[in-house]
């Protein structure tokens, strides 16, 4: 057994000639021995003072043997001879054959190609003092390498280097353009290797200093996508996401370590300093408008901060903030809760202005990247991945505080709101309750609103459109956004009249004064009066509905519509109605409008009927005395299904032949006490 180290071939029992090893510089000649007789498998080594044999198992481990062997003393001699360069055209000579020699190898593996990268990268690194002609005759070199292999981290440091200085070389173009496509479409973690990310972002900063700009950086965007309307490549989109994401904070990094004392972008790719050797933080200038205020700072409830300034080269902040309210008592020591981002950003009435200014690098790197998020969100198939990613709202709170970021950003979040996709406008909402979310920061009072609520009312219109029509959701607008409500309805949008009228509808609002408010507003416009009287006539349409009397069991015949339920339901009393069968009907989701209104309704069977996710929820917010559900064969999915949970009182539930998952019905059965008979075949969980 021969073992084929860095420097040197050692065998695994050091006897014989093998006692000591053999450094591939000592050896001189590798053959294969073919000749008549001769032993079978066997290579030849010819070494200063003889020759040595090796014996190999079988035929193809010896021709493995004798590859390996030819390539080492070969990358071996070009180390030495590239390692003290003294003519660039004779070192140019001697790169082009080492890439020749790793793309004729028989040998598969990655290191046959890393290793002339990696002694290419080494040379660039211990000669700086190269001329740009000697830099792109490299490069072009080494090109046909880079087809197929990811560029070492001295070598995307030495492209980033090229890209900066030279943007316009046609090297980037014609070399840069191929690697660049390969790193999008195969790398799995930018945070394994960083620089790769880094050479992407100066590519792309260098395509947008060409002539045409950011039509050069579109036509990019175009290729990576494909001509396909879906993108075969799915690493794409999140590896794009995460050059912009990082190019944006790098935009505003040196405001960030002077604000909060962050490790930056360079050190954490360094890996950050100690403690010890963190700078200290920019100590702040506060300018008090009079000697009497500075003598009541005890009284933080008078005080007043007129200005703080924060200037460094890069960026200029200005703040100039009035505040005469109490500061919010201290959170107690076991309060691990979180600021609102509006919080953190101090966006409040008592914020007058808050501007940003980046120097010309940061604001070009800024626009481009910017775009590129736009871009993105004009493909169709990239939009649900691309609201995901942008959902927990990935930008410092700086960018966010950046009138000129927010307002190019309005573009991508149009595109979410314009999605009739769930998956796609429902990422408008926050992550988790208590975070803010795209939906807070656009709407009225938010910190990016630079409007009048047109976006907050196609956001509202989009969400109260499909699964949102919830008490919830209207909840969370009575509580938050009911101003903005009131005054877009008076204003006459109808999106907002509506919501008001649901308001009443459900009896969202406690206060009787309120009521009468939302009334009012209503009955200002000629949209909200006409909409108020239909909520009236609804209204007296329910009491009559729900007035005790009517039949206890009722079945609609096969094949009836929403519009038959609808009529039925109008046509007399069913207050005692606690048996509802629907099966075989071609029912939606659209008549659980009609359903939630039956007060005494406890089984319901829906089956083989197109019932599906929007009005399994609106069901579980209403129908909580519900004891029996029939679901099999319509379209819910896990999304309606675990809606279910707060149906505390369903003792029997069909879900045969559902998209049920396993996981979703252990947490159904966790969290259904009462539930005894189930019903779970031809499903994943089955």
């Amino acid at each position: 057994m021969v073992y084929l180290r860095n420097g040197f071939a050692s065998g695994f029992v050091p006897t014989g000639y093998m006692e000591n090893s053999v450094s591939y510089s000592a050896i001189e000649d590798v053959q294969l021995l073919s000749w008549e007789n001769a032993p079978k498998y066997c290579l030849q080594l010819t070494i200063p003072g003889g020759t040595v044999l090796l014996q190999a198992a079988n035929s193809y481990l010896r021709d493995q043997w004798f590859h390996s062997l030819q390539w080492k003393k070969k990358i071996y001699k070009y180390k030495k001879v590239l390692s003290n360069p003294s003519r660039w055209e004779v070192v140019l000579k001697e790169i082009r054959t080492l890439v020749d020699m790793a793309l004729t190898s028989p040998l598969q593996d990655d290191s046959i190609n890393q290793a002339p990268l990696e002694i290419v990268s080494k040379l660039l690194s211990e000669n700086t003092n190269l001329t740009t002609q000697e830099h792109e005759n490299i490069i072009v070199a080494i090109a046909p390498l880079l087809e197929n292999n990811h560029p070492p981290p001295d070598l995307c440091e030495f492209f980033c280097k090229h890209c900066r200085e030279r943007p316009r070389s046609m090297v980037v173009i014609e070399v840069f353009t191929p690697v660049v496509q390969r790193i999008l479409k195969h790398n799995m973690d930018f945070g394994k290797c960083p620089r790769l990310r880094l050479f992407t972002q100066e590519y792309i900063l260098a395509l947008n200093e060409l002539n045409a700009g950011m039509e050069v950086v579109k036509k990019f965007i175009q290729s990576m996508h494909g001509p396909t309307g879906h993108c075969p490549h799915p690493r794409v989109l999140p590896n794009l996401v995460a050059v912009c994401l990082a190019a944006i904070y790098s935009c505003y990094e040196e405001f960030i370590n002077s604000r909060d004392n962050s490790p930056s972008l360079k050190e954490i790719r360094n890996g950050c300093q100690q403690p010890c050797d963190r700078k200290p933080t920019l100590p702040l200038r506060l300018l008090h408008p009079s000697p009497d205020l500075v003598s009541q700072e005890a009284t933080l409830s008078e005080a007043r901060l007129k200005s703080v300034v924060v200037a460094s080269s890069e960026i200029h902040v200005e703040v100039e903030r009035t505040s005469t309210a109490t500061p919010a008592p201290a959170a107690s020591a076991g309060d691990d809760s979180e600021p609102s981002l509006i919080d953190c950003l101090m966006v409040s009435p008592a914020c007058s202005t808050m501007s940003i200014e980046l120097g010309p690098q940061a604001d070009r790197t800024l626009a481009c990247h910017v775009e590129i998020l736009k871009l993105l969100s004009d493909y169709d198939d990239w939009r649900p991945s691309l609201a995901s990613l942008l959902q927990p709202i990935p930008f410092p709170k700086e960018a966010l505080a950046h009138e000129k970021f927010t307002k190019e950003l309005k573009y991508v979040i149009q595109r979410f709101a314009e999605d009739p996709r769930q998956e796609v406008h429902s990422c408008l909402l926050s992550v988790r309750a208590g975070k803010d979310g795209w939906f807070q920061l656009y709407s009225p009072g938010g910190v990016a609103c630079d409007d009048d609520g047109e976006l907050f009312a196609s956001m509202v219109h989009i969400l109260m459109g499909s699964c949102y029509k919830t008490k919830k959701f209207l909840l969370s607008l009575a509580e938050n956004k009911l101003g903005p409500c009131m005054l877009l309805a008076l204003r006459g949008n109808q999106t907002m009249v509506e919501i008001l009228c649901l308001m009443l509808e459900y009896n969202i609002i406690d206060n009787n004064d309120t009521q009468l408010q939302i009334i009012s507003t209503l009955e200002s416009t000629e949209v909200g009066k006409r909409m108020y009287e239909q909520l009236c006539d609804r209204q007296r349409e329910l009491k009559e509905l729900q007035r005790k009397g009517g039949p206890t069991r009722l079945t609609l015949p096969s094949k009836s519509t929403d519009a038959d339920l609808a009529r039925l339901l109008s046509s007399g009393s069913f207050g005692n109605l606690e048996n509802l069968s629907l099966a075989f009907t071609n029912v939606t989701s659209a008549c659980a409008e009609h359903l939630i209104k039956l007060p005494s309704l406890k089984q319901l069977n829906l089956w083989s009927t197109q019932f599906g996710d929007a009005g399994l929820r609106l069901l579980s917010e209403h129908l909580t005395m519900l004891q029996v559900l029939n679901l099999c064969e319509t379209p819910v999915t896990d999304a309606g299904l675990l809606a279910l949970s707060s149906m505390k009182s369903l003792c029997s539930l069909n879900m045969n032949s559902t998209k049920l998952s396993a996981d979703t019905y252990e947490d159904l059965k966790a969290k259904l006490p009462n539930l005894k008979e189930v019903d779970v075949r031809y499903t994943e969980a089955w």
